[in-house]
């Protein structure tokens, strides 16, 4: 049965550099890397040391609190280095890979005959269970606990992501053997978002809730599905997969192998060529971008333009991430830049701007967050893009004052750092939203459980 979303509150920021729809296979890079700050609350225990050969689907190391959480080497090869930072915190094992890959034999299952706690063990030992995300916290799912469902999101809303109908097409066997298996994991429903418009590969699936979305960005965030179908409440645990880990979750379960090879989008005006690329998660970046980008004064990102997180060539593809942005450097200045009519940026207001005159116009925005840091300024901007029954100014102070009680009743359950972006973006006290989230999350997990 299919269930309309329709989000009325939100912002499409329309940038240039769109990928066009065609694939190029990437050459495999020498050197890939794992990051422990990829997986966000896991204190890692390595299992591989220097100099240890490893298959693809290995385990690299295991979390400190849970030995069953195994985070894999995504090719076969020499572990070369493990790069250690402030107090000897693990910030990457690196690898170098094998001309010939092998994989580690994790044996075909089919999901139907088996029980959902052989189904667990299994994702467990194959290093599959960080695909698996929960709210609230946004963190890797607890295996010990049960959610009340499990909710995908096939459509793609933020800036110059990646077009999933694309991605995805051809890959129905490995998503409904993946959905399959996921579905064992609750008792409750397993929601599937697709676009409205869209022809997406998970609309025949079978034993899922079917919504379509429409609207502006933050439509396609989970958070915001979550919200419209099924809110969290206090006590409540939900689960999140993406499209993309459900297709390696089924290709393990068909094939017996870990291939964390993804279509990668590379996007953003300062490539040559905005296009898709395979890759495997924890390339290197100059690897993945090879010959297409222009070097002149470029951010390169790993994810998309509001939540995504700087990197350098030299540093790797984030584990999760299906798209390479890149765009121009905003380290210039305008004479007068406030005080002048603007027709080449976007704005939420309609001070001097102009933006909402030509809703289709496509922009090449930069880094520069024009305007400077500055306490809030209450301008009821935040609710306009901001879909969730929640107040967002109120849940962000009480964030930063560290009010846990506060922070409960405002709805801190229901919400995770990718939610605030837009707020962020539109943000005239230039507040770093996310990281106030963030923060806030790991102090409720921590005090609160």
């Amino acid at each position: 049965m299919s269930k309309d979303i329709r989000i009325k509150k939100g912002l499409d920021i329309k940038l240039v550099g769109v990928a066009e729809k065609t694939t190029m296979n990437n050459t495999q890079s020498s050197i890939y890397a794992v990051k422990p700050e990829d997986f966000h609350g896991i204190t890692p225990k390595l299992i591989a040391k220097e100099g240890t050969e490893v298959k693809a689907g290995e385990a690299l190391f295991h979390s400190k609190s849970d030995e069953r959480l195994l985070f894999p080497s995504p090719v076969s090869g020499k572990v070369v280095e493990v790069v250690r930072g402030a107090r000897r915190k693990v910030l990457a094992v690196k690898i170098s890979a094998d001309a010939t890959q092998t994989h580690k034999d994790f044996e075909t299952k089919n999901a139907d005959s088996m029980s959902s706690e052989e189904v667990k063990n299994h994702l467990l030992a194959a290093g599959c269970w960080p695909f698996i995300k929960q709210r609230p916290y946004d963190v890797v799912a607890n295996p010990n606990q049960a959610p009340k469902a499990i909710f995908v999101s096939a459509y793609a809303s933020a800036p110059l992501a990646a077009d999933l109908d694309y991605t995805l097409a051809g890959k129905e066997t490995q998503l409904q053997a993946a959905i399959d298996a996921v579905s064992k994991l609750t008792e409750g429903k397993v929601h599937v978002s697709v676009g409205a418009n869209s022809n997406s590969p998970l609309s025949g699936l079978k034993g899922v809730e079917l919504h379509k979305v429409s609207g502006p960005h933050p439509s396609g965030n989970v958070g915001t599905q979550i919200a419209k179908i099924d809110p969290i409440n206090k006590g409540e645990v939900v689960w999140i997969v993406s499209p993309q880990d459900l297709v390696v979750i089924g290709e393990l379960l068909l094939t017996g192998k870990l291939n964390l090879t993804r279509t990668v989008a590379l996007t953003g005006s300062q490539f040559k060529n905005p296009q898709y690329v395979t890759a495997i998660a924890g390339a290197t970046i100059s690897d993945v971008t090879a010959n297409n980008l222009n070097d002149d004064n470029t951010r390169i990102i790993s994810g998309n333009v509001l939540s995504g997180k700087e990197v350098k060539e030299d540093e790797f593809l984030g584990y999760y991430d299906n798209q390479i942005t890149a765009i121009p450097e905003g380290d210039d200045y305008e004479f007068f830049g406030w005080n002048k009519p603007i027709f080449n940026k976007i704005s939420a207001s309609r001070a001097l701007t102009f933006s909402w005159l030509t809703p289709n116009k496509k922009y090449d925005l930069n880094t520069n967050t024009n305007g400077e840091h500055r306490a809030f300024v209450v301008t009821g901007a935040y609710e306009q893009v901001f879909p969730l029954d929640i107040y967002p100014m109120q849940l962000l102070k009480a964030f930063m004052y560290k009010d846990l009680d506060e922070m409960e009743a405002l709805g801190g359950y229901e919400v995770a750092p990718e939610d605030f972006a837009l707020t962020e973006f539109i943000c005239v006290s230039k507040q770093p939203h996310q990281k106030i989230i963030r923060e806030g999350l790991d102090l409720m997990r921590e005090e609160l459980g």
